[in-house]
């Protein structure tokens, strides 16, 4: 059995923020661990937020990915990053001081966050979009942030690990649905300082001693259907470990919409923003999609290269995990699977599923093993 890192301090960096659909450590660090003679670049074409990425670093590798979601570029970003506990706050200081122009009054925000905790949070996020220069500081604490927006509550202020009353930590409930919850529960928003709980976070993160491998900017926001997306990057990656959206799940914005208000978006839930995601129409456009990534990967990629892809289904949608991934490796050419295996088999867990609680059930997965013809 794999050893698992869920609650390792040693890797607290990439549980900087939870994020539905990411998939366990113990994943990408068994793969690594194959290659560890051979020092790799690796290329994640869904990054998600950069567990994979932090492998590579963890293990001593450059590492790039690429996401079309501005909150999985945020928090990947951080898993590159390199500064100090002091740097961050010193910024998170700076930027609360000022008084935000705008803050939400809506009745969630209302009844999400007390008055002053709203104040601080609305003055982070607008000092954060106006930074002109992006710094490893900056990205630190907009991941650290996001992650901190929302989640349960805590028996005490003094150990709130969140800003939010009674909520998921990895995805955001429905406006709704959440005022009716806390009213039916009388459940109040704590008054917590952000910058108290952002630093009880960091703490635990920027303790460990991560090796600087890579930057922050190695992380691309686009989509890796798209050729141009691949232009800026390198042309020598050897190693590609993976895990892209599984057919019909598509909401990862809308299940996402309050981390995306924090970010400069509306705040409230936008569902037509599907534009830069994979496309998920039909089963034969999402199979011509995912061939196309395969495509551009190679085409910035060794002759030897591998390719491992963990990749399944949702209960909400009748599919073939197995007749999908392999539909889409013989439509890019040039590649063949040598490897399928059950990922229940390594820890796989409820992920891409797992977003409604324990009722959920758990996706069907597989990992993959691809390299050229």
């Amino acid at each position: 059995m794999l050893k698992s890192f869920s609650n390792d301090p040693k890797h607290a960096l990439n549980a900087i923020c939870p994020y539905y659909t990411m998939f366990p450590l113990e994943y990408p660090m068994a793969i690594m661990r194959k290659y560890k003679n051979s020092s790799p670049k690796l290329l994640d074409p869904f990054c998600g937020r950069g567990t994979s990425l932090y492998a590579a670093r963890a293990s001593g590798f450059d590492a790039w990915g690429i996401d079309s979601s501005p909150i999985a570029v945020s928090i990947a970003q951080a898993k590159l990053a390199t500064t100090t506990l002091e740097a961050v706050m010193d910024l998170a200081k700076q930027l609360v001081l000022k008084d935000p122009l705008d803050i939400p009054s809506t009745p969630f925000f209302k009844h999400a966050y007390s008055k002053s905790t709203l104040k601080q949070i609305s003055a982070l996020r607008e000092g954060l979009m106006e930074l002109e220069v992006e710094t490893d500081a900056s990205v630190v604490l907009r991941a650290a942030s996001l992650g901190c927006l929302h989640g349960p509550l805590n028996k005490t202020i003094g150990t709130a690990g969140y800003f939010s009353n009674q909520m998921p930590r990895t995805f955001a409930s429905k406006p709704d649905y959440s005022v009716k919850y806390w009213k039916d529960r009388k459940l109040v928003p704590p008054k917590v300082d952000i910058l108290k709980v952002i630093e009880r976070k960091l703490n635990r993160i920027l303790d460990n001693d991560y090796p600087p491998c890579g930057n922050i900017k190695q992380v691309v926001a686009g989509n890796s259907c798209n050729t141009e997306t691949f232009s800026a990057l390198p042309k020598d990656f050897d190693l590609i470990v993976t895990s892209p959206p599984y057919y019909g799940m598509k909401t990862y914005i809308q299940d996402q919409w309050l981390r995306m208000w924090f970010l400069g978006g509306d705040p409230e839930i936008d569902y037509k923003n599907e534009k830069d995601q994979i496309k998920h129409s039909g089963k034969d456009i999402f199979i011509q999609e995912l061939a196309s990534v395969w495509q551009n990967v190679k085409k910035v990629s060794l002759e030897d290269l591998h390719i491992y892809v963990r990749f399944g289904s949702v209960p909400s949608v009748k599919s073939d995990p197995k007749q999908i991934f392999r539909s889409s490796i013989e439509a890019a050419g040039g590649l063949k699977i040598v490897s399928t295996r059950n990922a229940l088999d390594a820890h796989a867990g409820k992920r891409q599923a797992n977003q409604m609680g324990a009722s959920s059930k758990a996706a069907v997965e597989y990992d993959f093993h691809v390299v050229r013809c």
